[in-house]
């Protein structure tokens, strides 16, 4: 029985349309990521009506959900690494729908501040989980280009969102901006639980039980003939603690 990386079979392959469907998946995603960022944005001025404040206070808002994608970002790709990027995305798009659906609630810039917080966490994995997903899923000599369009989706996003939040506060009050992008949130959940299967190198690096079935079953969903056996696992690389990031050989770099 030979052992072949499945991983090698996919690079040297050309793209197959379920790989192209991952892409465009990630790249929905993250144009909702978009839609989401500058949510607040789009209902601010109703907002500041509603409540009877001056839109600048809003800006505390908008500096807490910062706060809370760069937190999601450092702890959600460390996560994605240990669960996957799909469960990742999952629990994110939970996470941003609760905070999107949530933030319709709030009669106050405090409570506002929690539930965008709560928004920023998803968001910021998100981020971190979609880029490796589309990464691992395109082949080698499409996966700059794979990745380039992913990031383009984050202002196509916007845009759109943007157009639609108009129509919306033109019929409706602020809070219909945030139930749309939680209810869009929540229809993304069916979607990647159909389109966006775990990507075989994260099976490949964290063997879990029936890898290579569902490897195989990946590899027969983009054309490929299954494999008998995998490669025996890599050796895992040795941690090293964040301190070193500040010793003599880094402290300049990490400085800059």
């Amino acid at each position: 029985m030979t052992a072949t990386d499945p991983r090698s079979i996919v690079d040297a392959a050309p793209m197959s349309r379920f790989q192209w469907g991952i892409v465009a998946t990630m790249i929905g995603l993250n144009a909702l990521d978009g839609f989401d960022v500058l949510s607040i944005s789009f209902a601010s001025p109703g907002i500041a009506a509603a409540w009877g404040i001056d839109r600048a206070a809003l800006g505390f808002v908008l500096s807490m959900e910062l706060i809370g994608m760069a937190i999601g970002s450092l702890v959600l790709g460390g996560v994605a690494d240990r669960i996957g990027r799909r469960a990742t995305i999952l629990g994110c798009l939970t996470v941003m729908a609760g905070g999107m659906l949530g933030a319709s609630t709030a009669g106050d810039v405090t409570t506002l501040s929690l539930w965008r917080v709560l928004t920023g966490l998803g968001i910021g994995g998100m981020l971190a989980a979609t880029n490796a997903a589309v990464a691992e899923a395109a082949n080698s000599r499409r996966r700059a280009l794979c990745v380039v369009l992913m990031a383009a989706g984050y202002p196509v996003g916007s845009v759109i969102g943007g157009s639609i939040s108009a129509v919306l506060l033109a019929r409706y009050d602020w809070q219909a901006v945030f139930v749309f992008g939680g209810i869009v949130t929540l229809c993304f959940i069916p979607l990647v639980l159909w389109r966006a299967p775990e990507s075989i190198a994260f099976l490949m690096h964290r063997r879990p039980p029936g890898a290579l079935a569902r490897i195989n079953a990946m590899l027969a969903r983009m054309g490929h003939l299954p494999v008998d056996a995998l490669p025996a696992p890599e050796p895992k690389a040795a941690k090293v603690p964040l301190v070193e990031l500040f010793s003599p050989a880094f402290v300049r770099v990490t400085g800059l």
